[in-house]
C-alpha cells in the first residue's frame, strides 16, 4: 500500500448502524435463515465480523454477489473455501434474475432440517422467513428486487439508501430486508482500502487521491497488463511507485491544469470509477490463500 487510507477515524459507523445491528439481534429469532451478500470481488473485507455476531446461531448463506465484476477462476476459489469452512456459497449478479433459482435451492439445502420437520408437523409449504444482510452498497435490495420479481425494495448504486427494516414477499418466501451495516474499527488498512474502493464509503469522507494510489498499487500486483492495457502504460510506467503512476495516467488521459501540471484529482475520480465501472476487465482484489 503506498498510503494509509485508515490514518484518521473517520465517521463511517454512524448512529443508525448501531441501531441497525440491534434490530438485526432482536429480529434473528424471527427468522429462519440468514443471508449474508457480500462482494465478490473483495469477500473477506466485505464480510462484517459484526453482522456475523448479531445472526450467530442461524442458518447462514454467503452470496457473493456482482459475480460478473469479478475475476471468475477467483470466485471459483472463494465458493470452495466457504464450503470448506461448512458454510453455504454461491456467487451471481442479483441485476441477472435467472441465477435467483439457485439462490432458493440453497436455501433449502441449508434448511433441510427445519423442512423436513415442518413436513412431519403437517406444515408442508410454510413460508420460508429469509434475513437479508451485507454493507452497504453490496446490492441487498437490487438482490431482493430480482428475488422477488418487483421494485418493492428501494435500490441505488451509493451507500445508505435503505434506512430501515422492510418485509417483502415472493411465493414462499418473505425477505427481511436490513440495512447496510459497517463496523466500528477496521482490522488493517487494506480492508479500509477496499470498502472505499467498491463505494461501501461515501467518497466525500476520503482522501480521493490517497484512494486512487492504494487502488493503483493493488492493481500493479496483481493486474499489471489490465493497467498497461487501459492506460497505454510501459514497463517503465508500471515500475513506478503509485504516485508517479497516477501522474502518468493523469498525463495520457490530458488531464492536465495551467503550467502543464497533472491535476491529480480528476485523474483519481477517473481511475476509481473506471474501476467500479469494471473498465479495466472482471478484476477481484483479495484471493482466498493470501
Amino acid at each position: 500500500m503506498s498510503e494509509n487510507i485508515n490514518h484518521r477515524q473517520i465517521q463511517w459507523f454512524p448512529g443508525h448502524m448501531a441501531r441497525t445491528l440491534r434490530l438485526i439481534s432482536e429480529n434473528r429469532k424471527n427468522v429462519d435463515v440468514v443471508l449474508q451478500l457480500l462482494d465478490a470481488r473483495i469477500p473477506r473485507s466485505s464480510l462484517n465480523p459484526e453482522l456475523e455476531k448479531a445472526t450467530q446461531g442461524k442458518p447462514h448463506l454467503y452470496l457473493l454477489n456482482k459475480a460478473d465484476l469479478a475475476d471468475e477462476a477467483i470466485t471459483a476459489r472463494w465458493k470452495a473455501y466457504f464450503k470448506s469452512q461448512g458454510a453455504g456459497c454461491i456467487a451471481l449478479s442479483s441485476k441477472q434474475r435467472m441465477g435467483m433459482q439457485s439462490v432458493k435451492v440453497a436455501i433449502a439445502a441449508e434448511l433441510s432440517q427445519l423442512l423436513e420437520k415442518r413436513a412431519q408437523r403437517g406444515m408442508a409449504g410454510a413460508r420460508t422467513r429469509v434475513m437479508v444482510v451485507g454493507i452497504p452498497n453490496v446490492g441487498k435490495s437490487t438482490f431482493i428486487n430480482s428475488f422477488t420479481g418487483t421494485s418493492r425494495a428501494k435500490a441505488a448504486d451509493k451507500p445508505g439508501v435503505t434506512r430501515g427494516k422492510q418485509w417483502v414477499s415472493a411465493g414462499e418466501y418473505d425477505l427481511l430486508d436490513m440495512p447496510g451495516v459497517l463496523w466500528k474499527k477496521f482490522e488493517s488498512d487494506e480492508v479500509a482500502a477496499n470498502l472505499a474502493f467498491i463505494g461501501a464509503i461515501r467518497d466525500e469522507i476520503l482522501d480521493i487521491e490517497t484512494l486512487a494510489m492504494n487502488l493503483l498499487a493493488q492493481l500493479q500486483r496483481a493486474y499489471p497488463q489490465r493497467l498497461a492495457e487501459r492506460y497505454r502504460l510501459s514497463e517503465e510506467d508500471l515500475a513506478q511507485d503509485a504516485y508517479e503512476l497516477l501522474h502518468i495516467v493523469g498525463r495520457k488521459r490530458g488531464m492536465l491544469i495551467s503550467g502543464g501540471a497533472v491535476n491529480t484529482e480528476r485523474a483519481a475520480i477517473m481511475l476509481v470509477d473506471e474501476f467500479r465501472a469494471s473498465k479495466l476487465g472482471r478484476v477481484s482484489l483479495e484471493r482466498p490463500e493470501e
